[in-house]
């Protein structure tokens, strides 16, 4: 079973205020947890923990797959990063502050759009309405057919 973690979001838009969040934490800034960040900042949206291992497509050193599980695990405990998850592969990880709303997925090609938050808000008021339920979108996303493949049918 997985453990979601509940950390008050910590939103960070910079190398230098993502640095700052952690030592204020009391956490050392080693090269993988850098990298890491740096990773994180220079994509353009969630992204797997493979492909930063792998460098974000060359954009950065690559460096080792488990030891970026471990520090993703460490920024997602103090509120830093989030994962998501999209369709059927792997999840995928953001800083927090970055697409905060939630996600739609396709189910059929694995494409994911970033959705508005009053739209969100809109659904979940909904939801609540119809069966009390409290939603948020920002760990698993809305999933159906994108329009390229609602049109294929």
């Amino acid at each position: 079973m997985t453990v979601t973690h509940h950390a008050v979001p910590l939103p960070v838009s910079s190398l230098p205020a993502a640095l700052g969040t952690l030592r204020a934490r009391g956490l050392r800034i080693s090269s993988a947890r850098r990298l890491v960040l740096e990773a994180l900042l220079a994509a353009e949206g969630p992204v797997s923990a493979e492909a930063i291992a792998g460098g974000v497509d060359g954009r950065l050193p690559e460096s080792d797959l488990a030891s970026v599980y471990r520090n993703l695990d460490t920024l997602e405990t103090l509120g830093v990063v989030r994962h998501v998850h999209v369709g059927h592969g792997p999840g995928l990880y953001a800083l927090t502050g970055r697409d905060e709303a939630g996600y739609a997925a396709c189910e059929r090609c694995g494409r994911h759009v970033v959705l508005d938050a009053r739209a969100l808000d809109a659904i979940a008021g909904a939801v609540r309405s119809a069966c009390g339920f409290s939603c948020g979108f920002g760990h698993f996303p809305l999933v159906g057919c994108c329009p390229d493949c609602a049109t294929e049918e």
